[in-house]
């Protein structure tokens, strides 16, 4: 992947990982937009960041990410870079007979779903680029679960095995194929009410 002149669109770009990898992409010279849920958190990173973007996007409600990649493909249409970097993390309690609060559909929904969902909102118009790609965050979890976060090691171990497939179907495409596998960072990736165990971040 050439690493400057790009239009990068980058999910979860508002903090931890996400923001790290905007501002170095954007310190690159690259044109790059910051997207995420929360509004106060882009708006915090693009002011530290004089001409980076921002977007809001739902990534857990298929509607709105298809609404998105319309209107973002209008605004940037010179975009050709995403990364899929949004992701939640909730440690679960196997053996615990509490109600289930819906946090396993959570995680499915915006670790493997929504980069799914994007990537095939996004990937008409990035076949179009003379040069495009597509960098999905997964995590070391993915290869060796952590047992207090069964769901989310299953959805990362998921995405890597999209990753896999998608570099080989868009093998023949002007559209290269990237994973990224942090190393454990300590970032918010864990909700802040559920603080209960060491995060290695995605």
């Amino acid at each position: 992947m050439i690493l400057t002149g790009n239009t990068i669109l980058i999910t979860g770009g508002g903090s931890g990982i996400g923001r790290g990898l905007a501002e170095a992409f954007h310190a690159l010279g690259n044109k790059v937009i910051i997207a995420a849920r929360r509004q106060n958190v882009l708006d915090k990173t693009t002011e530290a960041n004089p001409g980076m973007a921002s977007a809001v996007l739902d990534i857990e409600d298929p509607a709105a990410i298809r609404a998105f990649a319309a209107r973002i493909t209008s605004q940037h249409p010179a975009l050709n870079v995403l990364i899929n970097n949004a992701g939640v993390l909730k440690p679960e309690n196997l053996k615990s007979h509490e109600k289930d609060s819906g946090d396993p559909e959570a995680m499915v929904t915006t670790n493997l779903l929504g980069p799914i969902r994007l990537t095939a909102a996004l990937l008409p118009h990035l076949q179009k680029q003379p040069a495009a790609a597509i960098l999905n965050v997964s995590s070391g979890l993915g290869f060796v679960p952590l047992p207090s976060a069964p769901t989310y090691s299953a959805t990362k171990a998921a995405l890597h095995s999209y990753t896999l497939a998608l570099r080989v179907q868009l093998r023949d495409t002007p559209v290269q194929v990237v994973e990224i596998i942090p190393p454990y960072v300590q970032t918010e990736l864990e909700d802040r009410t559920r603080r209960t165990i060491p995060v290695p971040c995605r």
